[in-house]
């Protein structure tokens, strides 16, 4: 299993979040030539556009089929809706509740955290909509990248964003780990089958359940090459991207995909900063792909460690309470 570095970040990832272009020094990585303190790396998205070969349209061999109406982010549950707290009562309830009964918190929140905040922010990375705006980290990939405006696309952006999840995840204690993992890809799938049933407009549950399997399929191939690449190098790591991202595209833009491959890492960088506390709470957010991810000093990890554990001491209620460390 592999195991992150002890670090951690404060609030947000914004902390390491700046201008679109910043110093940037790594080893071993697609960065590597960056090593003099001079040079200077773009945003994945102003890398990707650096490119100037012809943009060469991937043959899908058939027309993809699009929404034919918009499902919410999330569900329509009230639990899930922006800002929803309990009432005073139930609040009171439940907070004795759990102390009587010794609830193991850490696994009770994995159903809020991966099942529901983290699976909407890996949903929306690659969502769109016809005739709707796209947000900015989807223009990244079907207008910069030149990605296929297709469902099948939106899967593989979504199983990748699962992916970089669950390298953290895993770094987790084991049953929180796997609990943490079972709720995100349950949520992923279930939503699938529903979109695939309410916006594309499916009507045979055989079919459904065949693109489920192929899309169970490729989610094992995708988490198999990356973790592959994640313990190799950085050609191995592009391989796996362009097979599972870029769909084999003979035609595609090696710059492209070095954006990617840019953007993939600066998420696994500040997820390295993160104690298992913080992401356990739910704390992470993906760096959108028009900003550059900062390196911190020690002193600036030492700072941050500091106020993560000032945050969570101040954090006593029998719901807040949890055995995720916040040194590591």
């Amino acid at each position: 299993m592999l195991r992150l570095n002890k670090a951690n970040i404060a609030h947000s990832a914004r902390y390491l979040s700046s201008t679109p272009r910043v110093c940037f020094q790594y080893r071993n990585s697609i960065l590597d030539k960056y090593k003099q303190e001079t040079e200077q790396i773009d945003a994945p998205s102003q890398l990707a556009k650096e490119s100037s070969l012809p943009i060469i349209e991937q043959d899908l061999k058939i027309k993809p089929r699009q929404a034919r109406m918009k499902m919410p982010l999330l569900s329509d549950h009230k639990v899930e809706s922006p800002g929803y707290e309990l009432s005073g009562f139930a609040k009171t309830f439940g907070e004795l509740f759990v102390k009587i009964f010794r609830i193991d918190m850490d696994i009770t929140r994995s159903g809020s955290v991966a099942g529901s905040l983290y699976f909407a922010e890996c949903k929306k990375q690659g969502l769109f909509y016809p005739n709707e705006p796209m947000s900015e980290t989807a223009k990244f990939y079907y207008e910069t990248l030149n990605l296929p405006k297709s469902f099948s696309q939106q899967v593989q952006i979504t199983l990748l964003h699962y992916w970089i999840l669950s390298v953290r995840m895993r770094a987790l204690p084991f049953k929180y780990a796997r609990e943490y993992q079972q709720k995100l890809v349950d949520r992923i799938f279930k939503d699938l089958e529903l979109r695939m049933s309410n916006e594309l407009g499916i009507n045979s549950n055989r079919i459904i359940e065949g693109n489920l399997k192929d899309y169970h399929t490729q989610l094992l191939g995708s988490v198999l090459s990356y973790d592959e690449a994640l313990v190799s190098d950085d050609i191995t790591f592009a391989s796996a991207l362009w097979r599972n991202v870029f769909n084999g595209n003979p035609n595609v833009d090696i710059r492209h995909v070095e954006a990617l491959l840019a953007y993939v890492r600066s998420q696994l960088y500040v997820l390295n900063k993160m104690t298992d506390r913080e992401f356990g709470f739910g704390r992470f957010k993906f760096i959108p792909p028009n900003e550059v991810v900062k390196p911190i000093s020690k002193s600036q990890e030492e700072q941050m460690r500091q106020k993560v554990k000032e945050e969570f001491e101040k954090m006593t209620l029998p719901s807040q309470k949890s055995v995720l460390s916040v040194d590591e």
